[in-house]
């Protein structure tokens, strides 16, 4: 069975909300059909969510999902990669993905509290501060990492990261065990301590932050899952791109595709996974036109971009990988735009699309910079043409 590059794009309209007859109202329900919205850079969340909701979402829709409702929670998840997903997926991507994070995190930093000298038995050290730290958080029910550095000296305790290498940094351990703790599932990160385009945030204890109960996954069970939601929402596609996506050892995948045994697909180039119960083709979509923030879900879905990046990368990753905001077309990048000073939604074309394609990248553009009114956006990771187009 082949699937042709035109059916893939369709599905990016209709499962990624991005054609106009596909847009929701609910930020929950748009995370969760991307399984997690990336937010290693803060703005791209509510970015990736305004280009698949009606008109009328803003960012106190986003927040309220975040805060208040605390249906949508922040997280490390695939990859160490920060995330917003729904509430009850967070057991699920725990097991998947996190706990291994998590496994990590503690090695390093009893690493470098050893390397730092702070104690013979690194691990009660370690031990006791965390103690300190919880207690705190539980008793002022959340908290900045400057507020919390100042319950304990230890926690102010200087460590130095990747020591003798070009970018060696330094780092409080109150930073660093504020990140583990967070990847144990143990605290979870709450409003940002300025508004929504900037961290840090502050923190809660997870059993206060949760509107109630989650259901727990076996590990076994959660990589399987995983591996259905992801193809379900970025299939056909193949197995190396869901490894890339999850972090997954080769074992890990193997695993978990024997328990979805998806189906072997042709594509252009190669050959891809779908699910046994996906094969039928998707109905067409009225062409549409989108501006995605940098790190976008759906342009970072895949680790195989060309059959809807072309050959633009050059001018829209960074030097890590990191994509910059794009301009879509029907379901394949074709420029980037920046937002300059003056708050202008600035694009690039870097094909001809016609006067149609036009037309509709100027209401997207349109549209966004009303929902951002007086907010200006700069990435945390800048491509070459973002630069351009914002000076």
């Amino acid at each position: 069975m082949r699937i042709e590059v035109s059916q893939r794009r369709a599905r990016i309209g209709r499962r990624h909300r991005l054609a106009a007859a596909a847009r929701a109202d609910d930020p929950v329900e748009v995370a969760r059909d991307l399984v997690a919205l990336h937010a290693s850079d803060p703005p791209t969340v509510y970015l990736a969510l305004f280009a698949r909701m009606a008109a009328n979402a803003d960012v106190e829709t986003v927040d309220r999902a975040l805060y208040e409702d605390r249906t949508l929670v922040r997280m490390l998840a695939m990859r160490r990669t920060m995330f917003v997903t729904p509430v009850e997926a967070v057991p699920l991507l725990h097991e998947a993905a996190a706990r291994t994070v998590a496994g990590r995190e503690r090695r390093k930093l009893l690493g470098f509290l050893a390397e730092a000298g702070v104690a013979d038995d690194v691990e009660r050290w370690l031990a006791e501060v965390e103690a300190v730290a919880l207690r705190a958080i539980e008793v002022r029910g959340e908290v900045t990492s400057a507020e919390l550095a100042e319950e304990d000296e230890r926690l102010r305790q200087p460590l130095v990261l990747a020591r003798g290498k070009s970018y060696e940094g330094r780092q409080r351990v109150v930073a660093r065990l504020l990140l583990l703790l967070a990847a144990e599932g143990r605290i979870v990160r709450g409003r940002p301590r300025s508004t929504w385009r900037y961290s840090p945030y502050r923190w809660s204890l997870a059993q206060r932050w949760y509107p109630g109960p989650l259901e727990p996954w076996s590990a076994e069970d959660a990589e399987v899952e995983l591996a259905r939601r992801w193809l379900a929402r970025y299939g056909p596609a193949p197995a190396e791109d869901l490894r890339w996506w999850t972090g997954w050892t080769v074992g890990q995948v193997r695993r978990a595709l024997a328990g979805i045994k998806p189906v072997e697909v042709e594509l252009d180039g190669g050959t891809g996974l779908l699910l046994s119960d996906d094969l039928d083709p998707v109905p067409p979509v009225e062409p549409w036109a989108a501006l995605l923030p940098g790190l976008d879900p759906t342009p970072m879905g895949w680790s195989r971009r060309d059959w809807f990046l072309g050959g633009y990368g050059p001018r829209l990753f960074d030097r890590n990988g990191n994509i910059g905001p794009t301009v879509w077309w029907d379901g394949r990048i074709v420029g980037g735009w920046a937002q300059r000073g003056n708050g202008e939604i600035a694009y690039q074309l870097l094909e001809d699309v016609g006067a149609e394609a036009v037309a509709a990248i100027e209401m997207a553009a349109a549209e966004l910079h009303g929902r951002l009114g007086e907010a200006r956006i700069t990435p945390q990771f800048r491509t070459p043409l973002e630069r351009e187009l914002s000076a």
